[in-house]
């Protein structure tokens, strides 16, 4: 049963999370070009957004899940 409450409040963190910060980027840096000691590198920023019914969705079934725990505890 801690098992599931634990995995319940992971998942309600991270629901918590999704829908406080909807939006973040990700920053690659990959090598171009290398000439001998000499390397071009270039930095890739790519932005990702979390959908508000995923995010509303994980955090559902986190408190379903921490629910679950505490009944069976019972």
């Amino acid at each position: 049963m801690q098992k599931l409450m634990a995995a319940g409040a992971v998942l309600v963190l991270l629901g918590v999370l999704g829908l406080a910060i909807p939006y973040f980027t990700t920053s690659e840096t990959k090598e171009v070009a290398k000439v001998g000691d000499l390397k071009l590198q270039a930095t890739e920023t790519t932005s990702h957004s979390i959908p508000p019914a995923a995010a509303g969705g994980v955090l559902i079934l986190g408190v379903v899940l921490v629910g679950a725990g505490f009944f069976r505890k019972a």
